[in-house]
């Protein structure tokens, strides 16, 4: 029998060709008026012997660092042909990526709903909707999938699925993503290539790309996952368990109640859990000591930043540290700058406090060794110091 001949397949829609130049133009010159963000180092005593620095990503326009992904998953949809110009887009969030969406879906003309769970902040859903969004609100974090795809099929919409395509909208190789730019801003540091990078995960997707930048670029730097409590990832980690659920994290922005498709375990060196308690009260001391708010999940990065540096400095290792603000801490004024909400949330931000004042008063040798697991041992686990229960 004769070879069928080869034929052309038209697609399920027609892609306006012109509409995808106008809008990728449009991204693009979003991406021009953003200047890159500033590395901050941080106050630490002399005695520590080792450099910390903060990526300020809550200078966005957006301002979190969650526009950096909104962009890119944009760009992949609109690329893959997912999008046009009349598409409904349709995200599941816990609020920062979703504001960020709001503004491109704003910039492009285009109707956004943002699914979120009643918990989420109060400033964030009117962020959103500052943004042109709207926002159906859910139950619980573990129902935002279901809803976002549903009402993304219902509206002949597109749902952007940033918790399984963050780590494959990213260019990890370098296109100026956030680890090119780290080490950029680093070159006349004291210590141009860290010992760590510490972030958290939400989606995973920052963690993917800055795990598989070192590797590329054959760098000794090693990637830490830090997981507030109630999250999945800590566990699914070092128990090599993907399918492992929790009950979720009261820190915004990270911690998810399953392990998400962008979540790449195998780029991880190190992860530790950090008490909900200490994210707050290090969130707290950081915007002090910055004379700027941060969010919750700036504070979990920095708690477990500061951790890592105190092991650095009992073991006599000099060097330098990067960790990331997350987010802007004005977001969260009615929750974790509540003093009446921290209390009823039960958590007693003291002995945190009391904690990294000393150690910025040169007591550096008492930074507690969290709950952690490193990718070349076995289990490595220490119960937390008493003052950060």
């Amino acid at each position: 029998m004769g070879r069928e001949p080869v034929r052309d397949v038209a697609p399920k829609a027609p892609i306006d060709r012109g509409w995808v130049d106008w809008a990728v133009a449009r991204l693009r010159a979003d991406t021009l008026r953003s200047a890159d963000t500033h590395l901050l180092q941080l106050r630490t005593p002399a005695e520590l012997g080792v450099d910390v620095y903060l990526k300020d990503e809550s200078t966005h326009p957006t301002g979190s660092l969650k526009h950096r992904l909104a962009r890119s998953l944009f760009l992949y949809a609109i690329c893959n042909g997912d999008i046009g110009p009349h598409s409904t887009v349709v995200e599941a969030s816990s609020g920062s990526t979703a504001i960020s969406e709001a503004y491109f879906a704003r910039l492009l003309g285009l109707p956004f709903v943002a699914v979120v769970a009643r918990s989420t902040s109060p400033d964030k859903l009117a962020l959103i909707e500052r943004e042109g969004g709207r926002c159906e609100l859910v139950g619980s974090a573990g129902a935002v999938y279901e809803v976002a795809r549903r009402l993304a099929d219902e509206l002949g919409g597109h749902y952007l699925d940033q918790f399984t395509n963050a780590e494959r909208a990213t260019d990890w190789r370098g296109n100026n993503n956030i680890a090119e730019s780290i080490f950029d801003q680093l070159t006349l540091e004291h210590f141009s290539v860290p010992e760590w990078i510490v972030v958290g995960a939400g989606t995973g997707g920052t963690a993917a790309t800055i795990g598989r930048y070192l590797r590329h670029r054959r760098l000794p730097t090693r990637l830490s996952v830090v997981d507030p409590e109630g999250s999945v990832f800590f566990d699914a980690w070092r128990f090599g368990d993907p399918t492992r659920t929790a009950t979720g994290s009261r820190i915004e922005g990270i911690g998810r109640p399953r392990v998400e498709p962008s979540f790449v375990p195998s780029v991880v060196d190190h992860m530790a859990r950090v008490p909900d308690a200490a994210s707050l009260a290090a969130m707290r001391w950081c915007s002090h000591t910055l004379g700027r708010l941060v969010g919750g999940s700036t504070g979990t990065a920095v708690w477990g930043a500061l951790s890592l540096a105190g092991q650095m400095h009992r073991e006599g290792r000099p060097g330098s540290i990067v960790t990331l603000i997350c987010d802007g801490g004005e977001r969260y004024l009615k929750t974790y700058y509540d003093d009446a909400w921290v209390a009823e949330a039960g958590m007693d931000l003291t002995p945190t406090r009391v904690a990294l004042e000393e150690f910025l008063a040169g007591r550096v040798a008492e930074l507690p060794v969290l709950e952690q697991a490193h990718r070349d041992d076995s289990v490595r686990a220490s119960p937390p110091a008493p003052h950060v229960q």
